[in-house]
């Protein structure tokens, strides 16, 4: 008997009381594991997730998560060889494979990266500036983004058994959420061993991966208002999951990408001999074909111009003889099997509910010519392009999860569009045109209808990653059909798990909650030039306040004599009078900063290494000749670099008058070496 799949659960690997349901490689049919999770104790995991692995990944910072997401791709990376030997038996080629696996550890390496560069070495993230409450300035509120208490249980289907589970996992642990797993049990076996190499790394804290190999019945009886469920797979199960009590009344929040009735539309302003006619053709046959036709992503309907349907159709037709199916072993095999029998059934099934209205023009919906393999035992099937007839409504309802795309022929590209929204809500749809307005035309016909939208021409198409490429910078998921969620996105998909909260409070008390200086909060005058102290000296608050500088004509004439910047507003008398804004010659704003920083930099070598730099900068009073600026700089964040000798400290800068009013306002960035031993 072949090895029945186990549960990560609660700290120990677990395997069920009873010999488990068969799962068969795609393309022999032979057993390649069993699953069931009878006896398994879902409570458990919930409890061990919430207080083992949750406190554990709190008390890290966003750039403590992110270098173990580091280490864990680099881990997975080198021992990618394994998952790539067991992805065959889910029927994908080396191809279908890297899409799965490099692309999940592509996915842990992004999130890693921005964790550090684009989230504080802290456990709270600042949502917009700071909002003035009072007249007095004593009462302001701030935005902040916190942890949840709670777990992300992630729920896989079959088609990504790795990618699935990385590109949830990832943000999740990034927000301080551990995550209990469910993957699609046709293909859990390659899920499992995932696991299992992360598990044995000893990477990640424990508690904060679990794993459910097989069903998950009671797993969201348990959970609570601090919990969240993303769900991948079809609009039938989640509609059982929205159901839920716990999802009706109970606060767990449900994300769900489901169903998607995806679209490419060929641009009216394209003809036959364009770049991006072949462009087109060539990306719907990738989508088609790649884990043969299996990804959530893949082009279901080919919208074009009724004038080119006939050539577009003889150029599919054309690409897809060049397509040679069978056995993914072979090295000569381009397209795979499907996930398993059952799934081709599907798949012959909602093709025989698409002929209602439409005729298959390119493969035979019987065919089993095969480059290898045996069609009987093997989950193979043919790519199959379909030609809708006038008013079809069919290819806009149905959605073949496999090798098959319906064209379309639209008149007008309102009608492109219009039928493109009869998908009602998908994942993604791409354009192919090199007009500029046909592009802002579809892109915002498309928009309210689609997650995302790839907008393909000759300029892009060499760095294009394709249509049915999720990206972890760029938001994946769609609104109606597509059900409505959202995943990665960048730092959008970590924030989407962590709570925003609203803080109102004097500066001096903000600035304790956020570790933030809020303005109008304490600042601390030592005698001890800030720029003499070593990250492990300063303090929050930490500031020096310069002796004031006067502002001659002789600087402003030089200034614009030596840059070159002579806007009339420096240099004409008569001109600059005349500007409402102005009334007579002011100084250059890059001027004034220049003069700041001379009024506070100390010039000698010390802990501070290098600025690189300057945020939110603001001109808000003109400078003219003879008045005297000063500047306050204070310690506003100091951040501290994993893995350096040095850290970043962001300063608040403001430029006042000899009146006291601001002139300019701005955000100094330094690298600070975190201690110094002055010479």
């Amino acid at each position: 008997m072949s090895t029945l799949l186990e549960s990560y659960a609660a700290g120990r690997w677990f395997r069920a009381s009873d010999d488990g349901e068969p799962l068969l490689d795609a393309a022999t049919g032979e057993e390649v594991a069993r699953i069931s999770s009878r006896g398994l104790d879902v409570a458990a995991m919930v409890r061990h997730a919430r207080d083992t692995g949750g406190p554990a990944l709190r008390s890290l910072t966003f750039h403590e998560r992110a270098a173990l997401l580091k280490a864990l791709a680099k881990h997975l990376s080198e021992r990618k060889e394994e998952l790539y030997a067991l992805s065959v038996r889910t029927g994908a080629t080396s191809r279908d494979t890297a899409i799965d696996v490099d692309g999940g550890i592509g996915t842990l390496f992004s999130y890693a990266s921005k964790g550090v560069r684009e989230l504080p070495n802290d456990t709270i993230v600042l949502d917009g500036g700071l909002e003035r409450l009072g007249k007095g300035g004593t009462f302001v509120g701030q935005h902040v983004y916190t942890s949840r208490p709670g777990v992300a249980v992630q729920i896989n289907a079959f088609n990504f058994p790795v990618w699935g589970m990385l590109e949830k996992l990832a943000p999740a642990f990034l927000a301080g959420l551990p995550s209990i797993v469910k993957p699609g049990s046709q293909t859990a076996y390659l899920t499992e061993l995932a696991v299992r190499l992360i598990v044995e790394s000893q990477i990640l804290p424990e508690g904060t991966l679990q794993l459910v190999a097989g069903g998950a019945g009671g797993l969201l009886d348990e959970l609570t208002v601090q919990d969240s469920v993303a769900f991948t797979g079809s609009a039938h199960t989640a509609g059982i999951l929205r159901r839920h009590p716990n999802v009706l009344d109970g606060g767990v929040v449900l994300g769900v990408e489901a169903d998607s009735l995806n679209c490419s539309i060929l641009g009216p302003d394209v003809r036959a001999d364009d770049p991006e006619f072949d462009l087109f053709v060539k990306d719907v046959v990738t989508e088609m074909t790649v884990k043969a036709g299996q990804k959530c992503t893949a082009i279901r309907r080919v919208l074009v111009p009724g004038a080119l349907a006939g050539q577009v159709v003889e150029a599919l037709a054309e690409r897809l003889a060049n397509v040679s199916v069978g056995d993914p072993r072979n090295p000569d095999v381009r397209m795979g099997a499907l996930a398993g029998l059952g799934q081709r059934e599907e798949v012959r099934k909602a093709v025989e509910a698409l002929r209602a209205s439409a005729d298959v023009v390119v493969g035979d919906p019987a065919g089993d010519a095969l480059l290898d393999g045996d069609a009987t035992r093997g989950a193979f099937m043919t790519p199959l392009v379909l030609l809708a007839r006038p008013g079809a409504t069919e290819p806009h309802d149905v959605e073949p999860f496999g090798p098959v795309s319906t064209v379309l022929a639209y008149d007008g590209l309102d009608e492109a569009v219009a039928l493109a929204a009869r998908g009602r809500g998908s994942l993604v749809a791409s354009v192919a045109t090199h007009d500029p307005d046909v592009a802002r035309s579809v892109v915002l016909g498309l928009a309210p209808w689609h997650g995302r939208v790839l907008v393909l021409d000759r300029d892009d198409a060499k760095e294009s990653t394709g249509h049915g490429s999720p990206l972890p910078v760029l938001v994946h998921g769609g609104p109606g059909r597509a059900g409505g969620g959202e995943e990665l996105g960048g730092v959008r998909g970590v924030l989407h798990h962590m709570q925003r909260t609203a803080v109102q409070a004097s500066p001096d008390l903000l600035t304790a909650v956020t570790g933030r200086w809020t303005t109008g909060a304490a600042r601390a005058e030592s005698g001890v030039h800030p720029f003499r102290k070593s990250l492990a000296d300063l303090r929050i608050g930490d500031t020096i306040a310069s002796a004031p500088r006067t502002v001659s004509l002789a600087d402003i004439e030089h200034f614009a004599e030596f840059t070159g910047d002579t806007f009339y507003a420096h240099t004409d008398p008569e001109a600059a009078a005349r500007n409402p804004l102005f009334g007579g010659i002011v100084a250059h704003g890059y001027l004034v900063v220049s003069l700041a920083a001379g009024l506070f930099v100390d010039p000698a070598p010390g802990p501070v290494l290098a600025n690189f730099g300057v945020d939110t900068l603001r001109f808000l009073t003109p400078v003219k000749a003879g008045d005297a600026i000063a500047v306050t700089l204070t310690v506003k964040q100091i951040t501290p670099r994993s893995g350096a000798d040095y850290g970043e400290v962001r300063w608040d800068a403001v430029v006042t008058n000899q009146e006291g009013k601001a002139v300019a306002t701005y955000d100094v960035l330094t690298l600070v070496a975190k201690t110094w031993d002055a010479p």
